[in-house]
């Protein structure tokens, strides 16, 4: 073998390691720059994931549900309050629910139903006793959600004889504060336009906080009169009249304290109203449904 052939085959080698040297550098590069293999696309998070699922949809928007009353007040003189059996006969006695009839009837207590057809009769009725409306207040309820009507204020303590539920005599201590005709509407599911309205006398104390503790406190010193409770069912155009069935001349009895008229003034909302001196009166209430937003 010639020295010029050794050096032939020497190239040679150096020419076959440089081309599997380049190879395999190409093969590395190729590797590194390679598109990766995709995923199924059932495998990733699909557009469907991000939707709401049927069981869960976004709360709908609501109106604010609110129940409009009228309360008119009327002063009849004590001495016409037969006359006012011209009332109570001409309206409806049905319809209501107490959580003791015997009590609410025992507590000189009486209330009735009518309708707007018979709103013109019953106020006839009621200025024919030599009566007169003193005071017209308009109350906004909201849904389930109670508002207080101001009957009288108490100065001092005192002591209030009425009938339980149980159909005993009892006596509550109360004062100072306000007794309240507490009214609350409820919407009946399904039904548009009707509400179950609630009242019951309520003695309370003006809450002056907007803490929450501490209204929740000023409650716990109110006193509620649940045997005179009543309530039924109510839509706009419906009236009901609330008043005694007695004249009770003081008031040491929940019926009196109620009904009877103070001397000369009315409370309401805290703040003494005052309305013509008269003689010895009972009042009587009508609440009339003027609107409900469903």
């Amino acid at each position: 073998m010639t020295a010029n052939h050794s050096i032939a085959n020497f190239n040679l080698m150096i020419r076959v390691f440089q081309i599997l040297v380049l190879s395999f550098m190409s093969l590395l590069l190729t590797g590194c720059n390679a598109p990766k293999k995709s995923k199924p696309v059932w495998e990733g998070v699909k557009l469907g994931d991000l939707a709401p699922s049927d069981s869960y949809q976004l709360p709908r928007p609501q109106l604010l549900k609110t129940i409009n009353f009228d309360v008119h007040i009327f002063e009849i003189p004590a001495e016409s309050i037969s006359e006012l059996d011209n009332v109570w006969n001409f309206l409806y006695a049905r319809s209501f629910r107490f959580n003791s009839q015997y009590a609410f009837n025992a507590n000189s207590f009486i209330v009735r139903f009518g309708q707007m057809p018979m709103w013109d009769k019953i106020n006839d009725l009621l200025f024919s006793t030599g009566g007169q409306r003193v005071l017209k207040i308009s109350l906004l309820l909201f849904d389930n959600r109670p508002n207080d009507l101001t009957i009288s204020g108490l100065d001092k303590q005192q002591t209030v004889f009425y009938v339980s539920s149980d159909s005993s005599r009892e006596k509550a201590t109360i004062g100072p504060g306000l007794l309240v005709l507490r009214i609350k509407a409820v919407k009946i599911p399904g039904s548009r336009g009707v509400s179950i309205v609630a009242a019951q006398p309520v003695f309370t104390q003006p809450i002056r906080s907007s803490i929450p503790a501490l209204a929740d406190r000023a409650r716990l010193h109110e006193f509620a009169f649940s045997s005179a409770a009543f309530g039924l069912k109510m839509g706009p155009g419906d009236f009901l009249v609330l008043g005694p069935k007695e004249y009770i001349s003081d008031g040491s009895t929940l019926g009196g304290l109620l009904f009877s008229k103070p001397e000369g003034s009315l409370f309401f909302d805290g703040v003494k109203h005052k309305v013509p001196e008269r003689k010895p009166a009972v009042r009587v209430f009508l609440l009339v449904c003027t609107g409900i937003s469903d």
